[in-house]
């Protein structure tokens, strides 16, 4: 069998994990500092903070920024329940907008969800593609949308207007228009989960890009605090120097800290991330020259006018079908030794979303794509022939099927 998405384990890694636990620092240490110092080199901002799991990150953010009841924050309808589930989280309400065919939010379908309410919007970058952030930009800065903003806390007063918080969980190493995913938003937040272009088996980061008057390294050294329930001095602190053991806990923060053996991890992966890109897009690229043969493929969006893919998911969609076919499909697929999955029920058809009255009618885009949609392998470890075996199943599997 043809796995989807294995990690990438190879004897660097195993190596230094090793030397993390020999260390002695296996929670948050030096290593996770230096993964951090190198994110921020490598994404083009001032500061990255890392976290236990990008759920925790984007969760954080909106708290910080004072998401609550009765706020609004504006969510695709077509991605990963954990970018709704964060705003539930907070006592939010999430506010759904269609897609495009690319996948991401429909920019222009943003500006009439906008109402006094809205706090935030959270778009993402579906499949590692970056979503249109200069579009984005000019609706938040617009001053017909910026009179209507009503902030409720001191941070909000400052910002005077929309937070954009990325959900880039899918895109470290996309470009768009010059610059680097992680720095396209006032602040990004990447996964690190275990099936990620880039992973530490478990965490994520946050990406610091924002506008004046606040000040990065300031807001960084705040919720560093937060992710550690609070306390004012993290083990390093405490324990590498003389007479530092006395802490305090400045407020009731969370647990949400990076520990060393996952920086570890990181650590090698940021090293050869280049590398690993390149193995991607050319999977890609074989995937495409064979798809694009047949009438009935609609292969991803990978690269545009405005930037270029972290080639994470290849979401092929095959056109002239309904959903009970392309179920059909992927069973048939399964049979001949390969393993899909499809990217992602949309939200309105998840039962925790039903419960609370959204209905997968009024997003009939993210129906449309997802109705049609067979996510494909790509990882580092898949060779070429396992890329024509997947073609392979695939072709037969639709073949017997439309």
């Amino acid at each position: 069998m043809i796995p989807f998405s294995p990690p990438h384990i190879d004897q660097k890694i195993i190596d230094e994990v090793t030397a993390s636990l020999k260390s002695g620092w296996i929670t948050t240490g030096p290593r996770v500092k230096k993964l951090e110092e190198l994110l921020s080199e490598y994404v083009g901002v001032e500061r990255v903070l890392t976290v236990n799991a990008a759920t925790n990150g984007l969760e954080l953010i909106l708290r910080w920024f004072g998401v609550g009841e009765g706020d609004e924050v504006i969510v695709p309808a077509y991605t990963y329940c954990a970018t709704a589930n964060v705003v539930l989280h907070c006592g939010a309400k999430p506010v759904m907008v269609d897609v495009g065919d690319d996948l991401n939010i429909d920019v222009q379908k943003i500006r009439a969800a906008i109402t006094e309410k809205t706090k935030a919007i959270i778009p993402v970058d579906v499949a590692g593609l970056p979503c249109d952030y200069d579009a984005i930009k000019d609706i938040v800065n617009d001053p017909q949308i910026r009179s209507r903003f009503s902030p409720s806390t001191d941070v909000q007063k400052q910002f005077s207007r929309i937070i954009i918080l990325s959900d880039a969980a899918h895109s470290i190493g996309a470009g768009y228009k010059g610059k680097k995913s992680g720095s396209l938003a006032d602040v990004s937040v990447f996964s690190f989960h275990a099936v990620k272009n880039l992973s530490t088996a478990e965490g994520g980061a946050i990406c610091f890009n924002l506008p004046k008057p606040f000040d990065n390294q300031k807001v960084y050294d705040e919720l560093r605090v937060l992710t550690l329930h609070g306390q004012s001095k993290d083990a390093m602190a405490k324990f590498n120097n003389i007479g530092q053991w006395e802490y305090d806990v400045i407020a009731p923060g969370y647990k949400m800290n990076m520990p060393d053996v996952l920086a570890a991890i990181g650590l090698i992966e940021l090293q050869r991330y280049d590398e690993i890109l390149n193995k991607r897009k050319h999977i890609f690229k074989l995937y495409n020259e064979a798809f694009l043969q047949y009438d009935w493929t609609q292969i991803p969006i990978s690269k545009n006018e405005d930037g270029e893919s972290s080639y994470h998911v290849y979401p092929l969609r095959i056109l002239g079908i309904d959903e009970e076919t392309r179920n059909k499909v992927i069973d048939k697929i399964f049979a001949e030794g390969v393993s899909v999955n499809v990217h992602f029920k949309p939200l309105p058809m998840l039962t925790a979303y039903k419960n609370l009255g959204y209905r997968i009618d009024d997003y009939p885009n993210a129906y449309n794509h997802y109705s049609r949609e067979i996510s494909l392998p790509v990882y580092y470890d898949l060779s070429d022939l396992q890329v024509n075996q997947v073609v392979d199943a695939v072709v037969k599997a639709v073949s017997n099927s439309i």
